[in-house]
């Protein structure tokens, strides 16, 4: 059995989550109050359209600004918030982005077309060709048109991962060219060496984060750890686990609960990164990932040779005893992701009770290896079957089960219909929402 260094008990004062979604919160609102007294410094123009063209489209480049933020997977803002719940707000701000940039096209075109007489598009064209920026607006829009197109639900879950991170790649381009034009025309930029030095620093500050967050310190801990797989063991019909060594594991910063993008260096999988939980606490001197063939991806997992090295990105996610808010836990696992679950019984203090739903016995994966976890922490696991109706984790079942769940927290984690399911329980059981976490794992689409 793993033996791990004791961690910190629940956490007091102000939650870590609140912290960071605060420090977000004013963020973007100290920022906004900036950008409007830098608009209004500028002075207005005489159409109305063009006033609320220039401040549509302010506003659009800041919020752009906070798009880079959310996805620049900084470990501070990741362990705190999640890196699902960043993504989701990434999505959503992102459709809110999309319609201001459409406002402030629409409202310019016209604004400078009123007093011209000209049709909307003759305008633009004019525009484009006498204007310096606007071309280059009207191709960042463009591309920003292709990646809200794709990143919509319905074609989202038509692409492979792979392409549309492929397609999504080239919002950096959008963001480039955006910046460009606002150099360039922006009134609001150029108003004053302050208003100047502020677009800068700002903008400058998000797109250094996010070479910070998502190459640089990537390709630092990959260089420093140098993560190798040294045995491949399957775990049923259609699970495999992979255990992984590598330099100076003891000062990487990964904790229970917490996933890796990996990417396994051979000939044929080198591109694809699939995002798999660490399935057991890491001790400082191995890691080991559990996956359940779902896809091309996980099911070449049993194919990978010891030996081969690995690309990780990470550690990400929020889903780790950091937390904790209540000395005692109720852990809900579904099907394979008891693999966090299993990391977490590993970590956590306290008394804890482990509900592990699977459709039968034979598919509960590492059954036996929780079993003796339990019995060493002292948790009580309990292994929930049958079928999907009744629900055997419905309000009524689940207050049968652990009577006092209201007063632990609840770590679930499972398919989204389970997860969903479970979640829907515990808010009619009155479980306070602070002490319920959960994530969902779908970057893999």
């Amino acid at each position: 059995m793993t033996t791990v260094e004791p961690r910190p008990g629940p956490t007091r004062g102000i939650r870590p989550k609140v912290v960071a979604r605060t420090g977000l919160y004013a963020g973007l609102a100290v920022n906004a109050a900036i950008v409007a007294y830098f608009f209004v410094q500028a002075g207005f123009a005489s159409n109305a359209l063009i006033v609320l063209g220039r401040a549509t489209g302010l506003y659009a480049a800041l919020l752009m600004v906070f798009q880079l933020l959310l996805v620049a997977r900084l470990p501070w803002l990741d362990r705190r918030i999640g890196m699902d719940r960043l993504a989701g707000w990434h999505r959503w701000t992102g459709f809110l982005l999309l319609w201001l940039l459409l406002g402030h096209a629409v409202f310019i075109v016209y604004g400078y077309a009123r007093p011209t007489g000209m049709d909307p598009v003759d305008q633009t064209v004019d525009l484009a060709r006498t204007v310096e920026g606007v071309l280059r607006a009207v191709a960042a829009l463009l591309l920003i048109l292709v990646v809200g197109a794709v990143s919509a639900r319905f074609a989202r879950r038509r692409l492979a991962y792979e392409t549309w991170h492929f397609i999504h790649l080239y919002t950096y381009l959008a963001v480039v060219l955006a910046f460009t034009h606002q150099v360039a025309a922006g009134t609001s930029f150029t108003s004053s060496g302050l208003a100047t030095a502020y677009w800068y620093a700002l903008w400058g500050g998000a797109l250094g984060a996010v070479a910070v967050g998502r190459v640089l310190l990537p390709l630092w801990r990959n260089w420093r750890h140098r993560l190798v797989v040294t045995a491949v063991v399957p775990e049923s019909d259609n699970v495999v686990s992979l255990y992984l060594t590598g330099r100076h594991l003891d000062r990487l910063p990964a904790r229970a609960g917490q996933f890796f993008l990996w990417r396994f260096l051979t000939r044929d999988r080198w591109w694809q990164a699939n995002p798999f939980s660490l399935s057991a606490a890491p001790d400082g001197r191995t890691l080991r990932l559990t996956a359940k063939a779902v896809g091309a991806g996980s099911a070449a997992l049993r194919h990978v040779r010891p030996g081969t090295r690995v690309f990780a990105e990470g550690p990400y996610g929020a889903f780790t005893a950091l937390h904790r808010t209540r000395p005692d836990a109720v852990l809900i696992a579904g099907g394979v992701g008891v693999t966090p679950i299993r990391a977490l019984l590993e970590e956590l203090h306290g008394h804890a009770v482990v509900l592990y739903r699977v459709g039968s016995d034979k598919d509960a994966v590492l059954h036996q290896e929780m079993r003796e976890l339990a019995l060493a922490r002292g948790a009580e696991l309990r292994l929930v079957t049958g079928p999907i109706e009744p629900d055997p984790l419905a309000p009524r079942a689940l207050a049968g089960l652990v009577p006092d769940i209201a007063d632990r927290d609840v770590y679930v984690c499972g398919p989204p219909g389970m997860t969903t399911a479970v979640l829907r329980s515990l808010r009619e059981l009155g479980v306070p929402k602070p002490q319920i976490h959960f994530e969902r794992f779908s970057l893999a689409g």
